[in-house]
């Protein structure tokens, strides 16, 4: 007597669910960039999408709450000048995105509580670098501001946002770096590249630990790290057949498991809940979601079922687990981009009858708080993500504050520190813009001082130039020689042409010469 044993699981009947349009996000123009990327970002605040937008890139933010169909002129993020290719939220400051473009730059910004009411183009900060377009950006899992980004120029830098350097340069690429990963602990990056090849690189001094074929197919391949160290997969075999793998490191190049999937050409993008150790399968084009349980019984990637849509996704972002519905056993939620503009919202759901909090569906996640600084991580500090419970639901913090950029002084700048007084004399004013930084950061007694001493010029200047009017009127006004009809005052010089006489050529140039003693003589002693 033959019999089968079930699998004995508690997400064996997982489900989605798709909810209904106006609860969900329409009339969204999503990028029709042909770059592999999910196109989409989303935290327990704000939902953010690449968009179409002329003159350059942009994405919009929307907070949650914001469904329905979407205005056409609503504000967008548009301070690149080519189209954004990767965007990515931090995962321990819920207002700060960071974006990478076509423009090789790339831009932190900080989005407002109440989301943005005007188009923003003025970032945080630019991280200047790349040479070529940037298509990977990705934060640090557990140090503070610490941000990885990849482009076409074969480079991965790693970033302190929080004084806008670079960390490390990692030139071990040769050729485009399709997709990146940190573990769980951030000790390590996982890299896959357009040579075919997955690497297992030091982030902090960009050696490479190991190396091994990723898939054997020429398109792109995708890699993560899983909670436990495995490492998973996605690629094309050389018949172009879709596959997932399964592998540890140490044995990259020896798969524990090889699973073909179908023969669809678009690119899977491997999603992963450390928490409950699903991962779902999106494809690009795709019009389903597969979701596996990793165990550590045979045959490790277990299949559980497939989330069937009615239209193929452009795009997908993966809400973070503290912005789950714990009071409605909801494991996971997408954000799914379609053609057609609308964001479709799926949650993934265990059935349970009890309304009381599930233990075991929601251990301690990781939550929004840094575990390390960025210069003790450089250092070579390593500290697991700060755990949080979801008992009694996902409550922020209260101490956060906005990203605020601090860059290191150059030693080659010869320009004097702000707050100096420079310049000539004791006005402290002088020429260039040190003077006129100086300037602004004067105390206000300085401030009235300098007023009190140019009115005082001012009142001088108008002075004088009356004095100079009068002087030359009475000049203008005085007779000309020879005007009484008299010869003795003339003084001939053979042509015809009458000169005024001495005496008068005498008074002429004690009159211009006069003024300046007749000023001096009429002003106050404080105004000269």
């Amino acid at each position: 007597m033959s019999f089968r044993v079930v699998r004995s699981s508690k997400f064996r009947h997982v489900y989605g669910s798709a909810l209904k349009r106006e609860q969900c996000y329409d009339n969204i123009r999503v990028s029709k960039s042909s770059w592999d990327s999910t196109f989409c970002a989303v935290n327990p605040k704000f939902l953010a999408i690449i968009v179409e937008s002329a003159g350059g890139g942009a994405f919009i933010v929307l907070p949650l709450s914001k469904v329905g169909r979407i205005a056409a002129d609503h504000p967008l993020v548009g301070g690149h000048k080519g189209p954004v290719l990767d965007i990515a939220w931090c995962p321990h400051n819920d207002n700060v995105i960071a974006s990478g473009s076509e423009d090789c730059v790339v831009k932190i910004w900080q989005i407002p509580d109440s989301g943005i009411s005007r188009t923003l183009t003025e970032p945080v900060v630019d991280l200047v670098y790349h040479q070529r377009r940037v298509g990977l950006v990705l934060w640090h899992p557990t140090a503070q501001n610490v941000l990885l980004t990849a482009g076409s120029d074969n480079q991965v830098v790693v970033w302190n946002v929080g004084i806008g350097e670079v960390l490390v340069h990692i030139d071990c690429h040769p050729d485009i770096v399709y997709s990146a990963s940190w573990n769980w602990d951030g000790s390590q990056l996982l890299t896959t590249c357009k040579d075919k090849k997955m690497r297992l690189i030091d982030p902090r001094t960009g050696t490479v630990q190991e190396e091994a074929v990723c898939h054997e197919g020429s398109k792109a391949t995708r890699a993560i790290f899983l909670k436990s160290g495995l490492i998973f997969t996605t690629g094309f075999s050389k018949m172009s057949e879709r596959q997932y793998s399964l592998r540890a490191p140490e044995h990259l190049s020896e798969p524990i498991v090889m699973v073909e999937l179908d023969t669809s050409n678009g690119v899977m993008f491997p999603l992963y809940d450390p928490d409950t150790n699903l991962v779902y399968l999106c494809g690009k084009g795709d019009s389903v979601i597969r979701y596996f349980e990793i165990t550590a019984e045979p045959p490790f990637v277990h299949y559980i079922n497939t989330f069937q849509t009615p239209d193929p996704q452009r795009g997908i972002g993966m809400m973070p687990k503290r912005g789950c519905d714990v009071n409605s056993c909801e494991i996971t939620r997408f954000y799914r981009l379609n053609n057609s503009g609308l964001c479709q919202v799926i949650t993934m759901t265990v059935p349970r009858k009890s309304e009381l909090f599930q233990e075991d569906l929601y251990p301690d996640t990781a939550g929004d708080q840094p575990a390390i600084s960025a210069e003790e991580w450089i250092a070579g500090k390593d500290a697991e993500p700060v755990l949080i419970s979801l008992r009694e639901g996902y409550v922020p913090s209260t101490q956060k504050s906005d990203l605020k950029v601090s860059r290191r002084s150059n030693v080659l700048d010869k320009m004097p520190p702000k707050g100096s007084r420079g310049g000539s004399g004791s006005t402290g004013i002088s020429a260039g813009p040190a003077a006129v930084a100086a300037t602004v950061q004067l105390p206000d007694k300085f401030l009235e001082e300098f007023h009190e001493e140019i009115r005082k010029l001012k009142a001088v200047i108008v002075k004088h130039e009356c004095r100079i009017r009068a002087l030359e009127a009475r000049l203008s006004a005085a007779p000309a020689p020879g005007n009484d009809g008299g010869e003795e005052g003339r003084v001939g010089d053979g042509l015809g042409v009458g000169q005024p006489p001495r005496g008068t050529l005498e008074t002429l140039n004690n009159t211009h010469t006069s003024p300046p003693m007749a000023l001096s003589q009429e002003l106050a002693p404080d105004e000269v």
